[in-house]
């Protein structure tokens, strides 16, 4: 009588186990579930602009010398390589991490802000043996890209905006001063607080901040350097300056429609207007190009993979 008491609740509480199992397997693969939803999101995303206008710049002429199109490949393969040689220190990362981390970039640009950080904390999170917690050198890594970015564009500013803040309005010098003191504003908490942000050793966190430095200043190199094999006749000099004046527009928060801002001032300088125009049209339009050869390499190959 002794036995059959005993083995009543074991019994009885069998079919509760196996309830858990399925809810188990969710927890344990909401990563793949994220990573799949955020690809898909790409990939519609990137359709979109495709087919609305988005191929609108290869309608113009293109540069005839084949320079400009290997400084383009350099220039935007330059962000991924740049996180890879950080997650490769942090995390001995194989080569294969660079298809996550070109989803990474591809997620930012055609989505919205840190969809690309949560798509790839989402695939280390699928490679424990990997790496254990990922969520701190993701948040850190993150966080050492603004702080880099913030601290080149007050670098540009010191430079550049004793030389062009003559061909700003009123008002635009009021946005770009303005932008500045939020810039100042919002990384000054992250040195004050560093030991309670970050997560990562101080040496560590210097080294990751000047690859994020670097990588900046290389892709306003690249840019520059194509622009002038697109437009021989203006010198590499004054393409390095509208470079500078790009990073500018484009981290300043204060300042709205930033592409119309950085075209008036470059319009300014080197005085072709549609040149300049279509130039920019068909630099977005071949990396719109790229976006969707690389994610739909990616799909065909994660298709091929599981089939095998």
């Amino acid at each position: 009588m002794n036995t059959s008491v005993v083995g009543a609740p074991s019994v009885a509480a069998a079919p509760d186990l196996a309830g858990l199992e399925p809810v188990e397997k969710i927890k344990r693969r909401w990563p793949m579930f994220l990573g799949g939803a955020l690809t898909l999101l790409m990939i519609v995303a990137l359709c979109r602009e495709l087919f609305d206008a988005g191929l609108a710049g290869l309608t113009k002429a293109s540069p005839a010398n084949p320079l400009f199109y290997v400084v383009f490949a350099i220039y935007y393969l330059g962000p991924p390589t740049f996180d890879y040689v950080i997650f490769r220190r942090l995390w001995r990362i194989p080569l294969a991490g660079m298809a996550a981390l070109h989803k990474k970039r591809i997620s930012n640009e055609v989505l919205f802000g840190y969809t690309g950080e949560a798509y790839f904390y989402a695939w280390a999170r699928q490679r424990t043996q990997m790496v254990a917690a990922p969520f701190g050198a993701v948040k850190d890594v993150t966080i050492l890209s603004a702080i880099a970015g913030n601290a080149v564009t007050l670098a540009v500013v010191a430079v550049a905006l004793p030389l062009g803040i003559s061909l700003l309005t009123a008002i635009q010098q009021k946005a770009v001063l303005g932008s500045i003191a939020v810039i100042i504003g919002t990384s000054v908490p992250f040195m004050i607080f560093s030991k309670r942000v970050f997560s990562l050793p101080a040496g560590t966190l210097w080294w990751i901040f000047g690859v994020h430095c670097a990588r900046i200043l290389a892709g306003s190199f690249f840019v520059a350097l194509a622009w002038h094999f697109a437009m021989p006749e203006v010198p590499l000099g004054t393409w390095l300056f509208l470079a500078a004046a790009r990073l500018l527009a484009w981290r300043l928060p204060l300042v709205p429609n930033k592409e119309l801002v950085f075209a008036t001032f470059a319009i300014m300088v080197i005085g072709q207007g549609e040149a300049l125009s279509e130039l920019m049209a068909l630099i977005a339009a071949l990396t719109l190009i790229a976006h969707v050869a690389l994610i739909a390499g990616f799909s065909v190959y994660a298709l091929f993979k599981r089939t095998r």
